[in-house]
């Protein structure tokens, strides 16, 4: 299969880049690196990156951007990042490129365990988790020519480390990059993946 990794750059998607080069074909698509740039907040960018790549036969999305903050300071601007950008840049990504997608081909987003076990500091992360899940779930039920499914992963041991906190209780990014294998290689369609259901 050719398949198209946004974020495919970044700890998780390098990740799961590597494992799925095992058996198929990747294109890396990155913001700022990658065989082919996209800005995930610009439906344009958006478009003229599958204008790049053509014909795929599935889609795979690691990136979004949304901010840790307590919710007495979240300001406008992080609610409209976490809206724009890791919300309707992942579904603007299904949107325009279910047409450059192979019948039964699939797309796989990216929300987090934060929509079910939020934290302080997480209220618009944990929106957008939830809402791409379930943005997943109804669009699944018109859909006919290809698969969608989201993958929601934990706390990534790297991330952890790079942020300072004991990385004890996260999963590899390695680990994590299974998940996003057996999204692309499966049958389930409409799915919200939870990772620590897989290792």
């Amino acid at each position: 299969m050719k398949i198209l990794i946004i974020g495919a750059t970044g700890t998780i998607g390098k990740a799961a880049a590597k494992l799925l080069s095992e058996k198929h074909e990747i294109v890396a698509a990155g913001y700022s690196d990658g065989d082919v740039k996209v800005d995930l907040g610009n439906p344009e960018s958006i478009k003229a990156m599958f204008e790049q790549v053509g014909e795929v036969d599935a889609v795979v999305c690691s990136a979004g951007l949304a901010n840790f903050a307590p919710l007495a300071l979240h300001s406008d601007q992080d609610f409209e990042l976490a809206l724009n950008n890791k919300l309707m840049g992942q579904i603007n990504l299904f949107r325009i490129g279910q047409n450059y997608i192979t019948q039964q081909g699939s797309i796989t987003l990216t929300s987090g365990i934060l929509s079910r076990q939020p934290m302080p500091g997480s209220a618009s992360i944990s929106m957008v988790n939830g809402a791409l899940e379930s943005f997943v779930k109804a669009a699944a039920l018109e859909l006919e020519q290809l698969r969608i499914n989201v993958v929601a992963p934990g706390f990534v041991k790297e991330t952890m480390v790079m942020m300072g906190m004991d990385p004890s209780s996260g999963i590899s990014a390695a680990d994590t990059a299974k998940v996003y294998a057996v999204a692309v290689n499966g049958n389930m369609h409409g799915e919200t993946l939870d990772v620590i259901d897989y290792v």
